[in-house]
């Protein structure tokens, strides 16, 4: 009996220490599926959240911009005095001719800026041996219509109609009734 209690416990052993090592290994594996998958769903809920937040900052400040830039609307409805709706009146028209005119000045502005910058650009290429592809106008669709239809009546007018015909032999003598087919005598004389 020794011997086979010897065994047994060496076989008890053996499996208990496999059992550990399989553990152990399980252990190592920390990001298992499904707490990959968790995750990712809290990082994309996270994000979403953080969207949302700057959406709404980004609206607040839209409208707080709006508010500072249009102003406060004037309440016309209760003024019954004429006098006090004319000075509102030209109050809008002062603040709509300033705007106006900073927007003139902000186009002006951008439009030399660009034209700066296309020449910078240009000089950049210029140096480095390149050459700026010019912008391609736009063509009116008639136009081009027009041009594809002279083209094709041209086509048409160089076509042959005659040499597409299909060549038919007939007899001549036969349908004019018999008459002479030969060649004539002036003709004959040219010949020779």
């Amino acid at each position: 009996f020794g011997l086979q209690d010897e065994k047994a416990r060496k076989k008890q052993e053996i499996r208990e220490r496999l059992e550990a090592e399989m553990k152990s290994t399980k252990k190592k594996g920390f990001m298992t599926p499904e707490r990959k998958k968790k995750l990712r769903q809290l990082l994309r809920k996270k994000a979403a959240e953080e969207l949302k937040r700057e959406q709404e900052l980004k609206s607040i400040e839209r409208k707080r911009i709006i508010e500072e830039r249009a102003g406060q609307p004037k309440n016309v409805k209760d003024e019954t005095d004429e006098a006090v709706l004319i000075a509102i009146c030209n109050e809008y028209y002062k603040r709509i001719v300033a705007l106006d005119a900073e927007k003139f000045d902000l186009e002006v502005t951008t439009v030399a800026k660009e034209y700066e910058i296309n020449e910078l650009s240009a000089k950049v290429n210029d140096v480095r041996g390149r050459f700026i592809i010019p912008p391609l106008k736009k063509i009116s669709k008639t136009a081009t219509q027009m041009e594809k239809m002279r083209q094709w009546t041209m086509k048409l007018m160089k076509l042959d109609m005659k040499g597409s015909l299909k060549p038919v032999k007939k007899d001549i003598s036969k349908e004019l009734g018999g008459v002479d087919t030969k060649a004539p005598e002036w003709k004959k004389s040219m010949n020779e």
